[in-house]
């Protein structure tokens, strides 16, 4: 079976959407290819209970539909799931479901794209044609475990973060966080509530700001240049929380624009993670990787009893980004 349409786009998370949404308007024939049975998987399926935008929702609108007046600040993760659907019913977008990409490929410079998909529920293999491919799966779909020395013959639960939903399930329990980026901050933060002897393995120099930090400096940005905003920025965390190395956190040499612009990797916005380190609740679990975020040699996993290792990769992607999308 073959089907045609000017543009084929490959997932139907935000971007997805986002991208048949504008080419809808226009009147431009599109399909909507998504290997799970529902759009926004990652946010239906991957992520955790307490999870919010941590930017203001103008911030992380889709184009052409705002958030509703009535919506707070600070978006829950239930609140951005039904701005997803209303979206896409709004622009009356219509995802292909259950279809896994095997194979895509332009015939020559100029000729027409083919994207050849196998239908989780049929079994059948479904070919579709356009003259333009856009692949739309995101940096974040598939979670990465590294391969630590151990890890095969450790007694307790290791998962990684898409797995994780709430610290309810730990509480009174051993469990060692590894990474310290967004997810895994607020994931020690919710473990440490729900009571859970809770320690973070931090694997590199990291920004850490309050959500109203971030605003602040992302309004400074339209009027001054990147590195005096860096400055004024590293200068208010300063302020906020102290000296952090003490507590295992050191801060990266370069800004925290600059970094996201040359590498992606987004600042920390705190939920109450800071306190909750320096005054116990949750430990510092030591060092395990080296300078390039993956295990030193020799680093052997181990636990007794009720240990649970989450071992967390480190997207590049995230609501950060969505100001950058575009508009058509």
């Amino acid at each position: 079976m073959k089907r045609y349409a000017t543009v084929v786009i490959v997932g139907a998370g935000p971007a997805g959407l986002a991208t048949s949404a504008c080419l809808n308007r226009l009147s431009i024939p599109n399909i909507v290819l998504e290997r799970e049975d529902c759009n926004g998987s990652l946010w239906k399926k991957k992520t955790y209970e307490r999870l919010n935008l941590h930017l203001p929702k103008h911030l992380c609108q889709l184009p052409h539909m705002p958030f509703p007046l009535n919506e707070p600040t600070f978006v829950s993760k239930n609140g951005f799931i039904e701005y997803l659907d209303s979206y896409a019913s709004t622009f009356e977008v219509y995802p292909m479901y259950n279809r896994t990409v095997e194979n895509a490929w332009f015939e020559k410079e100029g000729s027409m794209g083919h994207v050849v998909v196998r239908n989780k529920v049929t079994g059948c293999t479904e070919e579709y044609v356009g003259e333009n491919l856009v692949v739309a799966t995101g940096e974040n779909s598939q979670g990465f475990i590294p391969n630590f020395t151990g890890l095969e013959e450790f007694k307790g639960e290791g998962i990684h973060s898409s797995e994780y939903e709430s610290g309810k399930c730990f509480t009174d329990k051993d469990v060692l966080v590894v990474g310290c980026g967004n997810s895994g901050m607020e994931i020690a933060y919710d473990l440490s509530s729900w009571d859970a002897r809770t320690s973070i393995v931090v694997r590199s120099p990291v920004h850490v700001f309050t959500k109203e930090m971030v605003r602040f400096g992302m309004r400074l940005l339209k009027y001054l240049p990147c590195n005096s905003v860096d400055n004024t920025m590293v200068m208010l965390s300063k302020f906020k929380y102290g000296e952090l190395t003490g507590y295992g956190l050191e801060r990266p040499t370069r800004g925290p624009f600059y970094l996201k612009k040359i590498t992606g990797r987004s600042p920390v916005i705190d939920v109450g993670t800071i306190d909750k380190i320096k005054d116990g609740s949750i430990q510092d679990g030591g060092s395990l990787f080296n300078e390039d975020g993956m295990p030193k040699p020799g680093n052997k996993v181990s636990g007794k009893g009720k240990m649970v290792s989450i071992v967390l990769d480190f997207p590049r992607m995230d609501c950060l980004e969505f100001q950058m999308m575009p508009k058509i």
